[in-house]
């Protein structure tokens, strides 16, 4: 079939998947609504009069928010998301504002007591809702990781691909993940090049060879001989292979020895001894030896020849002519190998056994006979114009590669009438699995679990079993770099004659730094609080240095290379760093490229840590001028932010950031430890709304550990959402209370709180029949 009779029908069939994707659920409403629902009570209406009305009333409405027109329950539910932020804000006693009169305690008590109570009785009669699910395509990693395990090529094809949208912090978000005619148009490319390079059509390439002749093995060597002489070291060279399978190195050489013993060289790859060998003695024309070995696709081997006995009068020696690395001794590579396996003897089972199997890994389900069907006929009628088999194989298999079926997360529902929400099928959570944690395909034990419908029985030990797996480097990755909004670092780029010391190797480091440090909490089961305050991370030499802290490892000088790259485990002996407020990547992403950012960092102190996000500036307010623009605001950083704070329409919000931000000055905007700015001491100490005080970072951090149950809530929303590919509603909160309750019980280790979020309504089920709020 010709390709763009492909591309049509895909692009059709990816329009129409993606209309239902843009679906959105109504807003949330509830019975109590209308005539009818009960007032609300005399004592929460008489607490906001005397503590709210003032700026949030009839009169001014602060941050848009006017309280005065709730009078009655169902007026509050409609608004429950704006609520919650009124509770939240009454809870850590940042409203009432400092400068009016404070509330009794039992006052707000009683207050909290009423909002929360009306929220639980709504709750407790509302109708169970795992929420929605949007069918949503792969994002651009999703689809790499997929075709890496679908197919096994070893190259990115969604590099090409165009950016993906960004919703609720994430590119994994079904509602914004639309399909453009050019991205169709990619994945057709993109389908035809990953099959090209996984099955050989035609006939099959000849083994190759790669010669390294005597005057460029290493050690270098300036002059230009035919001969290399082997003594006490070694001589070796770096060969590169682009495919997998059975290989062999070959050496030629010949030997010199005063005695009847002849040199014994060891062959080595890697420091691995492939063989031993006697040399011969006395014909300088030499001989060949030789030595097998596997090596995998990409694979970037050190081959050595050593001799073993140096020993003699005068000493034996070798003479090396040249290194040869022959192979693959299949000329198919493994990927072809590995899909075109099969156990069936005629050529339509063949076909048929095939692309089965492989549909079935691709769709995440097994395929259905008339799906094999269609695909085994193009493979005939691929034949029929007179090209191979392979080549019909390898068209039905981009047939594949462009269906929604792949491209798409379909989870189709298989009890549709049924009222009450109910659990998705076993095949669906092996994707909804594999996605949240490797952000690829189910693996063989996932299909297999799937397969016997044992899945949703053995949830909590594939999850255990899937963060030990490499693979789940992949929400180390992705889901860390962007909760921690870490991508912008690398474009990141610093004043030159203010930071000279900056460069891409320093960005990388601190960038990895998060990445191991995220790492050893996921992998070694630690608490989520250690993300806040912990004595330990990673670094290399060079971050080390910036740091100004001893490397742990072996040091290498700080020459031509910068120091050892090797990322070793660090105990801090000071409380300058710890945890992830203090590390480069947090500090520097979050700053200007001239100086330090105080209100950007308290503004993501509030946002990624607590989830209690400011609202948007008041429009028409410039941003604080950088130091070196005094038209303005004059004075150090601290005092132009006073005078910034001055504005009423920026007071409120500021008095939240700036000391979250103000606390961490002595990092500069590279995140290098500093007590001094232009000659003046750093003055790091503030004051929170609540009253709360502090002197540096290290207090603010034991105040922000008090609030570990925000905290702790905050993540668990963050990774719920990227997990489920939606925002949070209402009607998720039972499960976040659940796994933030599961949490606390187990001493805030990482692991429960994915583990609970597997096994969560909304993750695991679906909605009934017509269930919509």
């Amino acid at each position: 079939m010709d390709r763009r009779i492909f591309g049509g029908l895909c692009l059709l069939s990816a329009v129409l998947v993606c209309l239902v994707g843009t679906w959105q659920s109504k807003s949330a409403s509830v019975a109590a609504q209308g005539k009818g629902s009960p007032a609300l009570p005399p004592a929460a209406l008489a607490y906001l009069a005397k503590h709210c009305y003032a700026c949030h009333g009839a009169e001014k409405q602060r941050a848009g928010l006017a309280l005065h027109v709730y009078q009655d329950e169902a007026g509050v539910l409609k608004d429950r998301k704006r609520w919650n932020a009124v509770v939240q804000m009454v809870t850590s006693g940042e409203m009432p504002p400092p400068e009016r009169p404070r509330p009794k305690l039992e006052e707000t008590e009683a207050f909290l007591q009423i909002i929360g109570g009306i929220f639980e009785k709504h709750d407790r009669q509302a109708r169970r809702d795992p929420g929605r699910v949007t069918m949503r395509r792969l994002n651009r990693t999703e689809y790499n990781n997929t075709i890496r395990d679908l197919v096994g090529v070893d190259f990115n094809p969604a590099d090409d691909f165009p950016a993906d949208d960004v919703g609720y912090g994430f590119d994994n978000i079904g509602d914004v993940l639309t399909i453009s005619p050019l991205l169709m148009e990619r994945y057709l490319a993109a389908a035809e090049a990953i099959i090209a390079r996984a099955i050989v059509v035609g006939p099959p390439p000849k083994p190759g060879s790669r010669r390294v002749i005597a005057r460029f093995l290493e050690p270098a060597q300036i002059k230009d001989l035919r001969f290399r002489e082997l003594t006490k070291d070694r001589l070796h060279a770096l060969i590169k292979v682009s495919q997998d399978g059975e290989y062999t190195f070959r050496v030629k050489m010949y030997g010199k020895s005063s005695d009847s013993e002849p040199p014994r060289v060891a062959l080595l790859a890697d420091d691995k001894e492939l063989k031993v060998v006697e040399v011969k003695t006395g014909e300088k024309r030499g001989d060949v030896y030789e030595a097998k070995l596997h090596l995998k696709e990409g694979a970037n081997t050190r081959f050595a020849a050593k001799l073993l006995n140096p020993g003699g009068d005068p000493p034996r020696s070798v003479s090396v002519e040249w290194f040869e690395l022959f192979g693959p001794a299949d000329p198919y590579p493994a990927t072809h190998r590995k899909l075109l396996a099969t156990t069936a003897t005629t050529k339509a089972a063949k076909t048929r056994d095939i692309l089965g199997r492989f549909a079935s890994k691709a769709y995440r389900r097994p395929a259905t006979p008339d799906e094999i069907e269609r695909l085994a006929k193009l493979v005939e009628q691929t034949e029929q114009r007179g090209e191979s088999w392979e080549a019909g194989i390898g068209l039905a298999m981009q047939a594949v590669l462009c269906s929604p079926k792949f491209l798409f997360r379909v989870e189709l529902d298989d009890r549709p009438d049924t009222p009450d929400p109910h659990p998705i099928d076993d095949y669906q959570l092996a994707c909804r699995l594999s996605y949240f944690l490797w952000s690829s395909m189910p693996d063989d034990e996932l299909f297999a679990l799937a397969a016997s419908k044992q899945l949703h029985a053995n949830i909590e030990a594939q999850v255990r079993r899937m963060l030990k797996d490499p693979k789940s480097a992949a929400l180390i990755e992705n889901f860390s770099m962007q909760w921690l909004q870490l991508r912008p670092l690398r474009n990141f780029s610093p004043d030159p004659d203010r930071f000279p010391e900056f460069n891409d190797k320093l960005r990388n480091d601190m960038l990895k730094e998060t990445q191991l440090f995220f790492g050893e909490i996921v992998r070694e089961d630690r608490s989520i609080l250690d993300l806040i305050d912990s004595n330990y991370s990673f670094v290399n030499e060079r971050l080390a240095k910036h740091y100004g802290i001893p490397y742990p490892g072996k040091s290498t000088g700080f020459g031509r290379f910068g120091g050892n790259e090797k990322f070793e485990k660090v105990i801090f002996k000071t409380n300058e760093r710890g945890g992830l407020l203090t590390q480069a990547s947090i500090l520097t992403v979050n700053s200007n490229p001239t100086r330090t950012n105080p209100v950007k960092r308290g503004k993501w102190v509030l946002e990624q840590l607590l989830g209690t996000p400011p609202p948007p500036p008041p429009p028409n307010v410039p941003e604080l001028p950088d130091n070196d623009n005094k038209k303005e605001l004059k004075g150090t950083l601290r005092q132009r932010l006073e005078q910034h704070r001055k504005d009423p329409a920026c007071a409120n919000c500021h008095a939240k950031m700036d000391p979250l931000g103000l606390a961490f000055e002595n990092y500069n905007a590279i995140g290098k430890f500093r007590t001094t700015e232009n000659g003046e001491p750093i003055d790091p100490s503030g004051s929170l709304p609540n009253g709360q005080t502090f002197k540096g970072p290290q207090e603010l951090k034991k105040i922000l550990l008090q609030k570990k149950e925000l905290f702790a809530r905050c993540l668990v929303e963050k990774m719920l959402i990227y997990g489920l590919g939606r925002g949070l509603d209402w009607y998720d909160k039972p499960a976040v209370d659940q796994i933030v309750a599961a949490l606390a019980k187990n001493d805030y280790r990482f692991q429960t709180m994915v583990v609970e979020i597997a096994k969560s309504d909304p993750f695991r089920l679906r909605r009934g029949k017509d269930q919509d709020p």
